[in-house]
């Protein structure tokens, strides 16, 4: 029951879904909220294809109406809660400040000029990337469209476990510090069923999502390697700028994938 509760708490904090049920905000709450940070991916992974086969097959839009209601529906569920974090986190790390006055211009409500430049730059990137993958659907594609954000929203519980926090306050500090490194055994059930499924699906779906994998693994080890640095720790707004980073290179693998025959 926990765990469905923990779920409810990412929907209300992640998605725009309305939920009028009050939840606990206990550490043990917490704890179950970041356990199924990739059951939230996956929902939001299997929306997304659900709504580009609806629009592929049961309707006349064209490849560049679909592939823009694809890309406004992804802003639209999540409230643009992580463009809010890649906006203050691209502010604060193009100020070249000290590590100091950085938290502070991520604690700004204001957006300077590289946070709209560079959200523009996502943005557009993302756009372009989802016409091409759209233009040349295949079954895979699906697939590929649902490990995208399962996979994101597993990152985000993990660098709450292996990397520290920036301040001993904010959304990050209170979500990480309810988790502990067992949070991977359960992560690693979630990576086995979601794989198992869909390749007997798909038998072409398990070789993607194993170059999926590596590449959110490689990007995991970047910004583990980087954010100390560049900002002391994690913070919430960290969080939400990794998990854009993340979804727009996975969003490139997919179309190299299709590019590479491979999908």
């Amino acid at each position: 029951m926990k765990y469905i509760k923990g779920f409810i708490i990412n929907l209300q904090f992640f998605t725009m879904i309305p939920i009028p049920l009050e939840v606990p905000m206990d550490d043990d709450h917490l704890e179950k909220a970041v356990r199924t940070f990739p059951l939230l991916g996956l929902f939001q992974g299997l929306t997304y294809a659900f709504l580009v086969y609806i629009l592929v097959h049961w309707t006349p839009f064209s490849s560049l109406a679909i592939a823009f209601f694809l890309w406004i529906m992804m802003i639209i569920l999540t409230g643009g809660i992580h463009l809010d974090g890649w906006m203050d986190a691209s502010d604060a790390y193009f100020s070249y400040c000290s590590i100091e006055r950085r938290l502070e211009i991520m604690k700004d409500p204001r957006i300077g000029a590289f946070g709209v430049l560079s959200v523009i730059i996502l943005l557009s990137t993302k756009f372009l990337f989802i016409y091409e993958i759209v233009t040349t659907l295949t079954l895979t594609s699906y697939f590929a469209i649902v490990f995208m954000p399962f996979l994101s929203r597993g990152l985000m519980g993990i660098l709450l476990v292996l990397v520290k926090p920036a301040k001993e306050e904010g959304l990050a500090h209170h979500f990480g510090s309810t988790v502990d490194s067992s949070l991977f055994g359960i992560y690693c059930v979630y990576i086995l069923l979601v794989s198992g499924a869909f390749m007997f699906m798909d038998k072409k779906a398990l070789p993607a999502f194993m170059i999926m994998l590596i590449v959110t693994a490689i990007c995991f080890v970047f910004i583990r390697s980087k954010v100390g640095r560049w900002f002391g720790g994690i913070t919430g707004d960290v969080l939400g700028a990794s998990v854009e980073g993340v979804e727009l290179m996975l969003w490139m693998t997919i179309w190299l994938l299709h590019y590479s025959v491979m999908l």
